[in-house]
């Protein structure tokens, strides 16, 4: 009933509508017509109510309502359903759970404030309260087990691709799991999967996205090596209009590569790598090493040339080695 209304809102925005109108139209009562009418004022809607000219959208709030995301959302699946929260301990914990439930593929967990919200290798992730995204997907993909770290690489390009469309920031992705804009953290992306031998059950694509938060919000341990949009581009971004293109880019993607395999998606990541041509150090769980990445093979795994010739990187902590100068 809610977006119903707004939907009525919004197609008279800037206009009054009466509450008989509203009513008829949704054939309703007036007292629900206004039952629901402070709801929405509650959680944040501008609506100016007129005892004879009735009611009048101005403005929606800066929350990542599923009203809002799913008003304009172009996709099939992939955010059709969201499962939105004002304070969570991690979205993808909350995915899991209702992954393993049975939630839809393209079920959409966000929060507008994580205080357990994690990385890779257990790391935690600054996740304040209304200035950025943070979300998990939850995918149920006909691959392969040992295709899922793709999953990674797919969600990096199509988070760096609906940067780019938004805000025009020229990112780039760091093996396996990052975007960065000019050395500094802007993105994180965490993967998790259920599977037995030969199938997956299903995959939560976690990710952090650094959207509004100003320089001064950062802890000081993150200030040298994190940014946001806002800071990069001097001004407030809309969160639910970039979501929108992330769901949108990250559909098409994922279905790409059902249809066709990873290749044309492994091109893009190369296309927007940071990582590739780096001297990088490479940390292992019993093996540590430096080179120069040179590939990601067609399984998405890093190639680093040494001293001792090329070697895999599957898994590990990857640093980019700063450019010395003179």
């Amino acid at each position: 009933m809610r977006s119903s209304i707004l939907n009525l809102l919004r197609q008279r925005s800037g206009e009054y509508l009466s509450g008989e109108e509203i009513a008829k139209q949704l054939d309703v009562s007036r007292t629900a017509v206004w039952k629901h009418m402070q709801e929405l004022k509650q959680g944040g809607y501008a609506i100016e109510a007129h005892s004879r000219r009735g009611y009048c959208f101005r403005q929606a709030p800066d929350l990542l309502l599923p009203d809002e995301v799913s008003t304009g959302l172009k996709t099939k699946f992939i955010g059709c359903k969201i499962h939105y929260f004002n304070q969570i301990d991690s979205t993808n914990n909350e995915a899991k759970k209702i992954a393993a439930a049975g939630a839809a593929e393209g079920t959409v967990v966000i929060s507008e404030e994580q205080n357990g919200g994690r990385g890779r290798l257990s790391r935690g992730w600054f996740s304040p309260e209304n200035l950025g995204i943070w979300m998990s997907i939850i995918l149920r993909p006909p691959f392969n087990p040992q295709d899922a770290p793709k999953c990674t690489l797919l969600a990096a390009v199509a988070i760096a691709k609906a940067i780019r469309q938004v805000t025009n920031v020229n990112c780039g992705i760091k093996w396996p799991n990052d975007i960065l804009y000019d050395g500094k953290k802007l993105v994180g992306i965490l993967t998790e999967m259920s599977a037995e031998m030969d199938a997956i059950n299903h995959i939560v694509i976690g990710m952090g996205i650094n959207v509004n938060i100003t320089e001064n919000e950062f802890p000081d341990e993150l200030k040298d090596i994190a940014t946001s949009l806002r800071v990069i581009v001097g001004e407030p971004i809309s969160r639910v209009k970039l979501l929108q293109e992330i769901l949108s880019q990250l559909e098409e993607l994922y279905m790409s590569a059902i249809k066709n395999g990873f290749p044309e998606i492994l091109d893009d990541w190369r296309k927007y790598s940071v990582t590739l041509g780096q001297t990088v150090n490479v940390i292992g769980i019993n093996t540590q090493f430096s080179g120069v990445a040179v590939d990601i093979d067609e399984d998405g795994a890093l190639l680093v040339e040494t001293e001792n010739g090329k070697q895999k990187v599957i898994a590990g902590d990857v640093s980019i080695r700063p450019k010395q100068t003179s």
